[in-house]
């Protein structure tokens, strides 16, 4: 990278809650936040969360056939962009993404045209992948670029990835990224199910991500958003800063998976690294999805990456489960509470580890169908 990006705010909602202090208080503690949905397990927003998305809906009489993708988003979004305090006169852009997009209301308005054989008249502007940003713009008043896409599990750090770039070319110096998933929808579940890698555990923990000795698949579907506020330069009132990015991609092996030792995030590790050794990084927030191979793949990775000295290892994945285009987001979240709180979270059900004495350089990875692997290196 030509120079560093600081990270002046971030905002999230997820089933650990909305609020910075309630999302690092629920990581302290040692148990799950998945509940069950129609026999399945999931991970939900809160009941109390649930009520401000729907006063965001209420709020506006055109937000009120909005998907709850875009609610969530507009949520968060407000919130970071409050606390960094821009306004709609600065020049920022907007890169909000989402793996699935509009689940519930595709799925909603395909229902009514297979009944009717008609189709609404807001089924195509209410469903339409740029629907997130655009309204984002639109709530926020902002002047600058707009832009949306859909790269899977690893759509949020692409967006953060365009952040960097749109800030490392000057042609804007703030830009605010994120993702939006709201894809508990019973079609979404069935969809994973039929890959059998949904989990059907009956234990006290559901998930078993980063459980390396799993026997069966233990992924489960999360709902949530995350919006970072990015600028260019090291600015005095970082919480954190952005020294590495790195991303890649492998030929197919399966639809779904990636190679045995993950060769793509082998690759995207060693990019954001970039003249850093190994041995200074202090922890991974790993993608890990709970399934035997992506699990596993991605800890061989990380072992030829970083050979006979492993650093922390972790994931948030088994508390709020995988949050489809958001998970990368949610995890850098973590990565930055860990950086400002100098404590890191384990998982209670996978090998001990050393803790580090420090924490202050902490790598982020995701990675989604098809081998499209991201690598962020976050700093103190």
């Amino acid at each position: 990278m030509n120079k560093p990006i600081s990270i002046t705010s971030f905002a999230s909602i997820s089933a650990l809650g909305s609020n910075p202090n309630t999302i690092w208080s629920n990581y302290l503690l040692p148990q799950h936040f998945l509940s069950k949905k129609n026999n399945a397990w999931v991970a939900q927003l809160s009941l109390e969360d649930k009520k401000k998305i729907e006063k965001i809906r209420l709020s506006d009489n055109k937000y009120k056939n909005l998907d709850e993708t875009v609610l969530y988003a507009l949520l968060v979004a407000r919130k970071a962009v409050q606390e960094a305090g821009w306004n709609g006169n600065d020049n920022f852009g907007i890169n909000i993404g989402s793996s699935r997009g509009a689940t519930s209301l595709f799925e909603k308005y395909h229902k009514e045209f297979l009944e009717k054989g008609i189709s609404s008249t807001l089924s195509s502007p209410t469903t339409t992948l740029g629907n997130i940003s655009s309204w984002i713009a639109h709530d926020l008043q902002s002047n600058g670029p707009e832009i949306s896409h859909s790269i899977t599990c690893s759509t949020g750090l692409h967006s953060l990835l365009n952040g960097v770039a749109w800030l490392q070319s000057g042609l804007t110096d703030k830009f605010l990224v994120g993702a939006s998933e709201a894809s508990l929808t019973d079609f979404t579940i069935a969809q994973m199910q039929a890959l059998k890698v949904y989990s059907n555990e009956k234990d006290e923990i559901p998930c078993k991500a980063f459980d390396l000795e799993k026997k069966k698949n233990t992924m489960v579907l999360g709902e949530g958003a995350a919006t970072f506020c990015l600028e260019a330069g090291a600015k005095e009132d970082a919480i954190a800063k952005i020294e590495g990015i790195g991303y890649a991609t492998e030929i197919l092996e399966h639809n779904t998976s990636v190679s045995t030792n993950a060769d793509c995030f082998q690759k995207s590790m060693k990019m954001a690294l970039g003249n850093y050794s190994p041995d200074e990084i202090d922890a991974v927030i790993m993608h890990a999805p709970g399934t035997i191979k992506g699990d596993i793949s991605e800890v061989n990775a990380i072992k030829n990456v970083f050979c006979n000295k492993l650093p922390f290892l972790t994931t948030n994945k088994w508390k709020l489960g995988h949050t489809f285009g958001a998970s990368g987001l949610l995890s850098l979240e973590l990565a930055v509470l860990m950086l400002q709180h100098q404590q890191a979270i384990e998982v209670p059900f996978a090998k001990p580890q050393e803790h580090p004495k420090k924490l202050s350089k902490i790598l982020v990875n995701a990675v989604g169908f098809g081998g499209n692997a991201v690598s962020v290196l976050v700093t103190k």
